[in-house]
């Protein structure tokens, strides 16, 4: 009777160990190594940026570089919070953090005006 129990007990175990589980520390826009993920973005990628009070640093497909300096035949123009401008002799690429994410400004209406309509 216990070796049955055993039996599916280990078995289950195997088939839980080869079943793949997503990586919660992920970020959302890796490349999964699976063949059935989609094929990577080519050109350069921004990885990471670190912005200071005395200077501006990003990472770009695994090289750091400055606001002002050399990345391949392009001159980083500009690093903000999630993109870097880069200007090449002939076009202007924009790298984001995130692609797809832009961070747009909300504009609040003003309190006065939304009192109007309420009496007290």
């Amino acid at each position: 009777m216990l070796l049955p129990i055993l039996a599916a007990f280990f078995a289950g175990a195997a088939a839980a160990q080869s079943a793949t589980l997503a990586d919660p520390t992920r970020p959302p826009n890796a490349i999964a190594d699976s063949p059935s993920a989609p094929a990577a973005r080519s050109g350069p990628q921004l990885q990471s940026v670190l912005i200071s009070p005395t200077r501006r640093i990003a990472v770009i497909s695994g090289t750091t570089v400055a606001q002002g300096s050399k990345y391949g035949g392009a001159t980083v123009v500009s690093i903000t919070e999630g993109a870097v401008l880069l200007r090449y002799p002939d076009r202007r690429e924009t790298l984001r953090l995130i692609p797809g994410a832009e961070k747009h400004e909300r504009r609040v209406a003003d309190a006065s005006a939304s009192d109007k309509g309420t009496s007290r």
